[in-house]
Parts: C-alpha cells; sequence; structure tokens
C-alpha cells in the first residue's frame, strides 16, 4: 500500500473505488470535468444526497466507479467537515484516509496535516489521465464552509443548505433522566469538590446506542455483540476527546437509583468525582431479556489542539522524570517523531488494531524515517486503555520491556501520540529517537 504526501499520486485499479474516513467526519464528493466545475447541482454527493452516477455515499465511506461517472466528468474531489456543527475542525484527530479496490485491500493510505481555522479539508482527487484513472492526495483547507466549497465548484446553494444544521438539543427528560440525572451528578461532583459537567449531544446519542445495544442482548459490555465498543461509538457521534470514562449499569430504575450505584465503591466514584471531565450523555432502556433496565453514562473531555499538546507534554515531562530518577539526560521533543507517533495512534484507532507492525508490515524505524527523523536507533512503546498522561507512564515503567526504552541512555529524541476512539478507548504511542 501507497502511502501518499501532498501531491502524490498512484493509479487505480480497475472497477470501483472506495474511500473511507472513519471518526467524526462528513464525507462529500464534487463530481466535476477538466475546468473544475459540476454539471448540475446532482454532482454534489453529501448526507442529504448520497448518488450521483458513478458514486455513492454510505456512512463513513464513498464508492466511486470511473466508468459510471456521468458524461464528461473527468474529476471526483473528495472533501471531509465535522459531522457535529459545533465542533471545529482542528478539534478532530487528523482524518486518515484509506483507498481500497473493489476487493477490499487498500492501496493508498494519507494522512494530512492537523488543519488549523480551516472549516472543510480537501483530502483527495480521483481524476483521468490519459486512457486510465489515478488518486491524488491534497490536504488543502478550505475556510468558507461546505456550502462556501460547493458554490466554488458551481453547485447552487441557498440558504446554506450544504451545511448541516445544529442538533437540536436533547428533551430535558432524555430516555428518562435528562435533568433530575444530571442535577443528581453534579451534586456529587460539588460536594467532592470537582466542577460540574454538562450533557453534551453527541455523548447522548451514543449513550443511547450503546445502552440499546446493551439491552438487546441483556449483558453489560465495553464491545457489545455488534462488534461495536462505547469508544467507537462517542467518535462516531462525533465527540472526539482527550480521555473518556463510562459507567455500564443494569438494575437501577431511576436516577437517583443510578447515581447512588455509581457513588457506592471507589473505582465507580472515582470516575463521578473525576475533575477533569466536563461533558456528559446517558441513557436508559429498559425491556432486557431478563427486564432488566440498562444504563450507559459517559464522562469526557473533548479533545481540542490545546488539550492534545497539554496531555503530550504531560506524557514527556513524566517520562523525563523517571529518566532523571535514573541520573539519565533528559530526552528533547522530537516534531518529526511526535508526527510519527500521533499518525500511528490514529492508525491504531482507524484501522482497528494494536501493534508496533501496521497491517502493511510498518515497523516504527520505518514510521520514523518516513517522518524524516530517521537516526542510529529507534525506539517505541504503545499502550491501549489507560486515561491520563501518569497511568500510562506508570503501565509503562511496571513492564520490563517498556521500561528499557525510557531508561536508554541512547535515546536523546522523543514524540508522543494519542488518540481515542478504538475498541480499547485511548491508544498511546511513545516513540524514541537517538
Amino acid at each position: 500500500m501507497s502511502d501518499l504526501v501532498p501531491g502524490g499520486n498512484v493509479p487505480l485499479p480497475g472497477g470501483p473505488v472506495s474511500v473511507r474516513v472513519p471518526g467524526g467526519f462528513d464525507v462529500s464528493a464534487l463530481v466535476t470535468d477538466d475546468g473544475g466545475k459540476v454539471g448540475g447541482d446532482e454532482d454534489f454527493v453529501f448526507y442529504n444526497q448520497p448518488e450521483a452516477p458513478g458514486a455513492r455515499l454510505r456512512g463513513d465511506t464513498l464508492t466511486v466507479d470511473p466508468a459510471r461517472l456521468r458524461a464528461g466528468a473527468t474529476r471526483v474531489t473528495v472533501a471531509v467537515s465535522p459531522s457535529d456543527p459545533g465542533t471545529a475542525l482542528s478539534a478532530l484527530p487528523s482524518p486518515t484516509v484509506r483507498v481500497t479496490d473493489a476487493g477490499g485491500r487498500a492501496f493508498a493510505r494519507f494522512t494530512p496535516a492537523r488543519p488549523g481555522r480551516e472549516t472543510v479539508l480537501l483530502l483527495v482527487e480521483f481524476y483521468r489521465r490519459g486512457g486510465g484513472w489515478k488518486v491524488r492526495a491534497l490536504g488543502q483547507g478550505y475556510a468558507d464552509g461546505l456550502a462556501g466549497l460547493a458554490r466554488d465548484f458551481g453547485v447552487e446553494v441557498t440558504d446554506d443548505a450544504a451545511d448541516r444544521p445544529a442538533a437540536a438539543p436533547e428533551p430535558a427528560t432524555a430516555e428518562g433522566a435528562g435533568d433530575e440525572l444530571l442535577g443528581l451528578v453534579n451534586s456529587a461532583r460539588a460536594a467532592a469538590g470537582s466542577p460540574p459537567v454538562r450533557a453534551d449531544p453527541r455523548l447522548l446519542s451514543a449513550a443511547r446506542a450503546h445502552a440499546a445495544a446493551m439491552a438487546a442482548a441483556g449483558t453489560l459490555s465495553v464491545e457489545t455483540r455488534d462488534g461495536v465498543s462505547v469508544h467507537q461509538r462517542v467518535v462516531s457521534a462525533g465527540f472526539g476527546y482527550l480521555t473518556v470514562g463510562e459507567h455500564l449499569v443494569s438494575g437501577p430504575r431511576t436516577p437517583a437509583e443510578f447515581v447512588a450505584y455509581c457513588l457506592r465503591t471507589e473505582r465507580t466514584r472515582a470516575t463521578l468525582h473525576d475533575g477533569r471531565f466536563t461533558h456528559a450523555g446517558w441513557a436508559r432502556v429498559p425491556g432486557g431479556p431478563s427486564g432488566d433496565t440498562y444504563w450507559t453514562a459517559l464522562w469526557a473531555v473533548p479533545l481540542t489542539p490545546q488539550g492534545l499538546a497539554r496531555t503530550t507534554a504531560e506524557v514527556v515531562d513524566l517520562t523525563n522524570r523517571e529518566r532523571a530518577g535514573a541520573g539519565l539526560p533528559a530526552l528533547a521533543v522530537d516534531a518529526r517523531l511526535t508526527t510519527a507517533a500521533q499518525a500511528h495512534s490514529a492508525d491504531m484507532v482507524a484501522r482497528d488494531f494494536y501493534s508496533h507492525t501496521d497491517p502493511d508490515g510498518g515497523r516504527p524505524w520505518d514510521r520514523a524515517a518516513a517522518a524524516g527523523a530517521a537516526g542510529r536507533t529507534v525506539g517505541e512503546n504503545i499502550a491501549c486503555g489507560q486515561r491520563s498522561p501518569a497511568e500510562v507512564v506508570e503501565g509503562w515503567m511496571n513492564s520490563p520491556g517498556h521500561r528499557a526504552n525510557i531508561l536508554k541512555a541512547d535515546f536523546t529524541r522523543i514524540g508522543i501520540g494519542l488518540a481515542g476512539g478504538g475498541r480499547a478507548g485511548t491508544y498511546w504511542t511513545q516513540l524514541f529517537g537517538g
């Protein structure tokens, strides 16, 4: 598989191809001629108009069949925007797009740089060259919204019809909990000296879906029978997070009983009281196979560029404290190692694997070299499931192999990456160079 850089291109195999962009993104496409203009409004493929000749959008996957595009079409431009209108594009992880052939085999991948103030990102374009078709990586930000992008390609847009309307606020009694549960939660948090949390419609949606899946299966589980974890549901609902906690409970019938359950043990109480959490979502679904009521409550810290930088800096600081305790010099942050580490964490989430070797056979030194950070020696620690820098560094230090990397005298540089939304929650990467 080819890892593309902006401007890089590879030929398309014969037949349909698909692009998938997981995470909290809306995928859209514009079918154009050589002049870069659509033939009509029907050439704009997005969530409200998911099909055009030769192009079909299903969820986060766009399928393009060049042979079936309308007459005169020579280019298909693929763009992404936040699926939640209240979330900035820069607050989401950099989108990783994978291009697969008709048999589902990936032949190209592209992860652009994290956008700044842009509201739409042009990811890739399929274009005809001679008698064949190619895909080219773009990574170009666009600041005028999806409606503005569509207009510039020649689509007639009125009243910002191409922009997703803001999500309607959840009813005060969402899933029968509403203000009563939020009041009880924030009262308990105040008693513990923690700030209040506020309801978030994306977390409410994710909680509702997970509670319903648990009730249908009649069992409590982080990953339900459909193979989807609660963390994946959070990101799919459009909520990128730095850290997330959950209560998965069956039995309590009322909000008061549910909160009392969460306060019963030290572990569940710590999650409810955690002062980092700022956003919340919850749901209860009655009527499981045994008549039980199933609850999902989610507590989260949203992903922001500042929060990501603060979290990775804390991992570096804790790592250097361990080195100082062993009489070793501090590691310097290397932007290239950071880029490679962040890309690996995002890749583990996007492609649902957990390994130093990615599905294409790439190893840590390959990723470091691709980012321009080749050195005499390279090492990597990964972890998943930990919810804080302190927890992940402690876990690494309690593992002989990971500890050896942290305390290796030959290493002089470090990069940290983390991404949330995989089956195990948050995926961490620590990449060393010397």
